[in-house]
């Protein structure tokens, strides 16, 4: 049986994260398994960076993250547990491992919203951010300490913006309908 602190974090957790996904063209939130959903997989259809088999380092725009909330989330959460990196494999980035499905966020703490998360991993993805200092891939690295002029890789913002029109009824010349 779930902890009620826990089945109350993660629904609203997922009515956020779907509000977030419903006003945003750039990601795509899928709940799996249980309700409510302690596992999701987040689609970002943005630009960022792969490496080729060519070793070439090119622009992508289909990746991939499973994203946990696992029993102990609210008290001491692994980001190992919580994050896993799904596709490509090939993802070019200081914080995301070409060895492991491992990505990193910087400090992941007990309560951490998913919203919270789903910016940060569009952030890592789109180059906004970048960790220089610990990477997880060292080549992606020294890469990107020399392509800092490249960067951010896509400017769009997640969440769409809004645009507040206001549309006046202006009557014709000489009284008439328009």
């Amino acid at each position: 049986m779930m902890d009620k602190g826990l089945e109350n974090f993660l629904t609203k957790q997922h009515a956020e994260g779907m509000a977030l996904a419903a006003e945003s063209d750039l990601v795509e939130l899928v709940p799996l398994r249980s309700w409510p959903p302690n596992e999701y997989l987040a689609v970002f259809r943005c630009r960022g960076l792969v490496r080729a088999r060519d070793g070439r380092i090119v622009g992508a725009h289909d990746f991939k993250v499973v994203i946990r909330f696992p029993d102990n989330y609210m008290r001491n959460p692994e980001p190992n547990q919580v994050l896993e990196w799904a596709y490509p494999r090939n993802v070019w980035h200081p914080n995301i491992s070409d060895k492991a499905p491992l990505i990193c966020l910087g400090r992941l703490g007990p309560r951490t919203e998913l919203k919270e998360i789903l910016y940060q991993i569009f952030d890592i993805i789109t180059y906004k951010e970048f960790n220089t200092l610990d990477p997880l891939n060292p080549d992606a690295c020294a890469w990107a300490r020399q392509n800092q002029h490249r960067f951010p890789i896509d400017r769009r913002p997640l969440k769409r913006r809004q645009v507040d029109l206001q549309v006046e009824h202006v009557a014709a010349a000489g009284g008439g309908h328009p």
